[in-house]
């Protein structure tokens, strides 16, 4: 259930639109990161607060690279597989990540800490290769700062949990 401090500010940004569904994409990811995905009741909010209905919702959502419709883990990391990202490093970045964190495309951690994901393109050509992590924009990367990354997230997460 939405608590109703998070749908009073989904109602507000709605109302100050001149058209409710300009703010669609807003409401998916104020959802998501509620929920941590954009979940089959964040679709059933999202519906009634934009006064969808729940397939046109659902055939938005689909159409974004950014908004996950399964769990993910607590770092999302999409990598350009683009033309330009592929052409600056002789071996795969994506491969890399997928053998180094030991999961296929689409795919999380055994621990829930990384989803990895190809993406057509980020926008950083001149920067490549490149990926995102919840957004953040990293790159130009080769295996060491791939590693150096990874470790720093891993570290940066434990000094918030106990880890093992």
């Amino acid at each position: 259930m939405l608590p109703q401090e998070i749908r009073e500010n989904i109602q507000r940004l709605i109302e100050a639109a001149e058209r409710p569904r300009e703010q669609v994409i807003n409401v998916f990811y104020i959802l998501q990161k509620h929920y941590g995905y954009f979940s089959d009741e964040a679709v059933r909010e999202a519906a009634a607060l934009l006064k969808m209905t729940p397939l046109e919702v659902e055939e938005m959502a689909t159409f974004y690279d950014f908004l996950y419709r399964e769990p993910v883990g607590k770092f999302v990391i999409q990598v350009c597989d683009g033309v330009v990202c592929w052409m600056f490093h002789e071996n795969s970045i994506f491969d890399y990540l997928c053998q180094k964190l030991q999961v296929c495309a689409g795919q999380t951690t055994a621990d829930g800490l990384f989803t990895v994901l190809p993406t057509a393109c980020i926008g950083f050509c001149d920067r490549a290769p490149a990926m995102l992590i919840n957004g953040v924009f990293y790159g130009p990367l080769t295996p060491a700062k791939v590693d150096e990354i990874i470790a720093q997230l891993r570290s940066e997460h434990c000094d918030l949990v106990i880890c093992k």
